[in-house]
């Protein structure tokens, strides 16, 4: 297949950008049909793309109840230097007018205006404050919890011989860890695990079977995770739980407060992020193993001096955040073309994390990569992802139980995948290996 055009040229001469277009175009990386496709294909287009120059892809054109929803398209950044150029600049790239190339209603502020969507001074002082809750102490804290709960997540599949990876591993452990971070009671789990599918899967039928409700769809779910938020932020006012909620209620910075709508904006960013980015690196993870049984037998014969390489390895080739967008506030320009004030660019992170002037074969699964100066976490700059390390520990945490318990895992059929062009997602990966008694069950007379 070919790129999709990046501009015309009128009578004159000048290029123009290309309308939105009306149907959802395969071609297009910003349009959520590119990403559905078989993953081979993803990827060998993705090689094009990211050899290519500069390029404005055009939108998509929203009819009916969705036509309030604005997508007129974005410059498609890949290279690696300049997206370091562009996350290093938030006075000429803006943040505050959303992070993917879908403008959607003034009213889902509300619930999704979250510190990712915000400039400074703002975004410095939400940051200060919320960076109280993510102390090493914090962290070390979380560390027997994480432990406990991929053990146990382990022992609910390990007799079975056969699971859905993503919903049955990949996806408890991120979701687990950020409730018991929040102080989220159990019994509200699989709640919150349904609406974080709603709001960064909206696309997908699986999960809005009625796309023509999409928003409805979004705003409810962002309302009732942020309901949730209040009532247990509410039952920690003036209480030392030593969860995150009970640090970020009682905190004061430099005799400031977080306010309830801040807190909920930030539980929102936390459960969808946190559980999203870090379950579809696992389960890209295993889907690498799998075909690299060379990179896999290098980790297991030395799962902590490698660790650490494999990780970051997963991190950069599963990129689980496709692009973050960025708003030119002024005339601007990027690797010679000319960036209108207005103009969204979408640093395509996983197109960067390819790019071949920095990472040496950079399409070969690689657990021993050295350097391996990814952005799989985001561009170096204020926006740099508050939760890298304990998603860090997560993934390493999780392989090495399933190495330990059910050491021959492996995917048996192609990852079906989410339908998003924001998050690099799987939505269901069938795996088998030799069945395993639970930790602890007697053995067998």
């Amino acid at each position: 297949m070919t790129a999709a055009p990046a501009h015309s040229q009128n009578a004159a001469g000048a290029f123009t950008k290309p309308p939105p277009a009306t149907e959802a175009d395969p071609r297009n990386p910003l349009h959520n049909a590119f990403w559905r496709r078989d993953r081979r294909v993803v990827d060998e287009d993705l090689k094009r793309v990211g050899a290519g120059p500069l390029t404005f892809y055009p939108g998509f054109e929203f009819t009916g109840d969705l036509e309030s929803v604005r997508t007129p398209g974005a410059w498609l950044v890949t290279r690696h230097s300049t997206i370091l150029e562009i996350s290093r600049n938030p006075q000429v790239f803006s943040s505050s007018s959303g992070v993917t190339v879908n403008d959607f209603p003034s009213e889902f502020n509300e619930y999704f205006n979250s510190i990712i969507a915000m400039d400074d001074p703002r975004h410095a002082r939400l940051r200060r404050l919320v960076s109280a809750g993510f102390t090493p102490r914090m962290l070390d804290r979380l560390e027997n919890s994480i432990c406990d709960q991929a053990r146990l997540i382990v022992d609910e599949v390990c007799e079975q011989g056969e699971c859905d990876f993503v919903t049955e591993v990949a996806a408890r452990l991120p979701l687990r860890i950020v409730c018991d971070l929040m102080g989220i009671p159990a019994s509200e789990h699989d709640f919150v695990f349904d609406q974080t599918n709603v709001i960064l899967g909206a696309a997908d039928d699986e999960y809005v079977p009625d796309s023509s409700d999409l928003i409805t769809a979004i705003l409810t779910a962002g309302a009732a995770l942020t309901q949730l938020m209040d009532e247990v932020a509410e039952s920690k006012v003036g209480v030392d739980s030593g969860d995150l909620t009970s640090i970020l209620v009682n905190a004061e910075v430099d005799g400031e407060r977080l306010t309830r709508a801040e807190l909920a904006s930030f539980f929102v960013l936390l459960v969808v992020a946190g559980n999203e980015t870090t379950r579809n690196s696992t389960s890209w993870g295993l889907v690498y193993l799998t075909d690299h049984p060379d990179q896999r037998r290098i980790w297991t014969e030395d799962f902590d001096g490698v660790a650490g390489g494999a990780v970051e390895e997963i991190v950069r080739l599963a990129s689980p955040v496709s692009y973050m967008r960025r708003t030119a506030l002024c005339d601007t320009e990027l690797e010679g073309q000319r960036i209108d004030e207005g103009d969204m660019v979408a640093m395509s992170y996983i197109c960067a994390n390819r790019d071949a002037s920095v990472f040496d074969d950079p399409h070969t699964f690689n657990v021993r990569r050295d350097p391996n100066p990814h952005i799989g976490f985001g561009g170096p700059g204020p926006h740099f992802c508050l939760g890298a390390h304990l998603a860090r520990r997560q993934i390493k945490v999780m392989f090495r139980e399933l190495f330990t318990r059910i050491g021959d895992i492996r995917t048996t059929g192609e990852p079906v995948p989410l339908s998003s062009a924001f998050i690099h997602g799987i939505k269901h990966l069938p795996a088998e290996f030799t069945p395993a008694r639970p930790v602890g069950s007697p053995p067998t007379p």
